[in-house]
């Protein structure tokens, strides 16, 4: 299995006109998306995530098109990045601020997301209409933040409410597959985003107490921010890669 599988492969290579479009906009942005149109990301999920669950049954993914990206059982799951950089227009001044302070910002993004687009930054999640991923993108107190939307998982699998209870309350029958929290973190090589007996989440910027619009709020902290999660994304590649050699 290893020899057929590049742990480092960047996403970003297979996807059409990715780096074509990237700088049209001066921040750079994703304006085709390799959770949708990379091939090899597709089959590497398909690899990764087809196994034994915690519950006894195991997973064989399907490859499909569009809403049936990758189906398994009578669920659906699509594509989702784990990895942010909140280059939004209402989050363009702090950019700018970044921009203004780093003197070779584009060297630094291209990187970034060259780095974020190996499958240690991705994960699938099921689709439909209001999914997780689409819900922790427009909550306010998430903002697409995966450190935030794995502590709602966690508080849901202790039936404790949190931002996005009620998307999550949906999918119950997607985290049933994984039995608990620890069985859920365990399957997608989440372990260095919790700590030793998994009762806590650990927080790249912040408390994880939900507080609105949770942006780094500095420019310090968004470059810690992005240091963070590229060494997360670095462990989890070495965890998956380890998980293969195995198989």
């Amino acid at each position: 299995m290893k020899n057929t599988f590049d742990i480092n492969f960047d996403f970003t290579t297979d996807t059409p006109y990715f780096w074509e479009t990237y700088w049209n906009d001066e921040m750079g942005g994703v304006f085709v998306d390799p959770d949708s149109e990379s091939k090899t990301l597709k089959k590497y999920h398909k690899i990764v995530w087809s196994k034994q669950l915690p519950n006894g049954e195991f997973m064989n993914l399907t490859e499909g098109y569009g809403a049936n990206y990758l189906t398994w059982n009578g669920f659906r799951f699509g594509s989702d990045s784990i990895i942010a950089s909140f280059r939004y227009e209402k989050y363009r001044f702090m950019i700018k601020q970044v921009m203004n302070y780093l003197p070779n910002y584009k060297d630094f993004m291209e990187n970034y997301t060259r780095k974020s687009y190996t499958l240690g930054g991705s994960i699938i999640f099921p689709k439909m209409q209001g999914s997780i991923n689409q819900s922790r993108g427009c909550n306010p107190f998430i903002r697409d933040r995966f450190d935030l939307t794995l502590e709602c998982i966690r508080k849901f699998y202790n039936n404790e409410k949190s931002p996005l209870y009620d998307t999550l309350l949906k999918n119950k029958s997607f985290f049933d597959l994984f039995v608990d929290f620890k069985g859920y973190v365990d399957y997608f090589y989440l372990q260095d985003l919790v700590n030793d007996d998994y009762s806590c989440v650990i927080f790249w910027i912040g408390n994880g107490n939900f507080e609105k619009n949770p942006f780094p709020k500095t420019v310090e902290e968004y470059l810690m921010w992005i240091d963070k999660q590229l060494n997360f994304v670095s462990n989890r590649n070495k965890r998956i890669l380890e998980s293969l050699t195995k198989k």
